[in-house]
């Protein structure tokens, strides 16, 4: 059985670790500081970054964020690790309001279904059209489905961005959930080309990468840039000349960055 988050017009109620339920107040930030999402004996542990002064009469856009591969664990914490500059960022908390989700894969697991292999030019990884998503990503899948669902979210406005790892994740999700996302930006990541095929026309996406990546070769998003333009989107593409494998901190860091995403509304 899974543990339904279940909202009110007074609560959110999770599946916390003394299953209190708490209420909303203005002055909270996280809110609460540890949740969990648990489908039988699998949890997926996730933060949440409320609006500032929380309004329980309004809808708010809902954003998810997939952190990359070196903030997996238990602590729920590490994935929080290079949002400073942006989601927690005080002018865009108050000029761009919204729910935020950063969930945290564990270390034996991570959001994509890629293979690695071997490769001598850096091009270390291998996607299946039809892969089965990962157990973190599946779980990601069925807590934003009910998040979604939520009065108090903007079922027009829900975005999504994630780095390495979690761009990779990011890609593979657009495809299981073409449907849900009003823009989305996956940074330095990769997929399989036909998945684009499913959000190509529907999603504005902005892709992002380093010229100078070597852990995962910038090659992966001209490829799924490419692939976005054949399938008839028109998608925003970055590539930082002499950036290795950290351009999410480029793009972070661009003023332009947080208003591209929640100017976006599904039609």
């Amino acid at each position: 059985m899974k543990d339904l988050i279940i909202f009110t017009s007074l609560f959110f109620c999770f599946n916390l670790v003394n299953s209190q339920e708490v209420k909303f107040k203005k002055n909270l930030t996280w809110f609460p500081e540890h949740a969990r999402y648990i489908v039988d004996n699998d949890t997926l542990n996730y933060r949440i970054l409320l609006p500032e002064n929380f309004d329980e009469t309004k809808k708010y856009p809902l954003h998810l964020f997939l952190h990359g591969i070196g903030e997996r664990g238990s602590d729920n914490k590490k994935q929080l690790t290079y949002i400073n500059k942006v989601f927690s960022n005080k002018r865009n908390r108050k000029k761009f309001p919204a729910v935020v989700i950063f969930p945290q894969a564990p270390l034996t697991d991570s959001w994509s279904s890629r293979k690695l292999i071997k490769s001598s030019d850096n091009k270390n990884y291998k996607f299946n059209k039809n892969s089965t998503p990962t157990k973190s990503l599946s779980m990601v899948m069925n807590l934003m489905d009910s998040l979604v669902a939520l009065d108090h979210v903007n079922k027009n406005r829900v975005y999504l961005t994630g780095l390495s790892n979690g761009a990779m994740g990011a890609f593979e999700l657009l495809n299981k959930r073409p449907d849900m996302f009003a823009a989305a930006t996956p940074i330095c990541g990769a997929g399989h080309i036909d998945w684009i095929l499913n959000y190509a026309k529907k999603t504005p996406l902005w892709i992002v990468h380093g010229s100078d990546d070597r852990t995962v070769h910038p090659y992966y998003s001209i490829r799924m840039v490419n692939a976005v333009i054949e399938s008839g989107g028109s998608p925003k593409f970055t590539l930082y000349n002499n950036v290795k494998h950290n351009s999410w901190l480029n793009i972070f860091r661009d003023p332009r960055f947080i208003p591209w995403i929640y100017r976006h509304k599904k039609k």
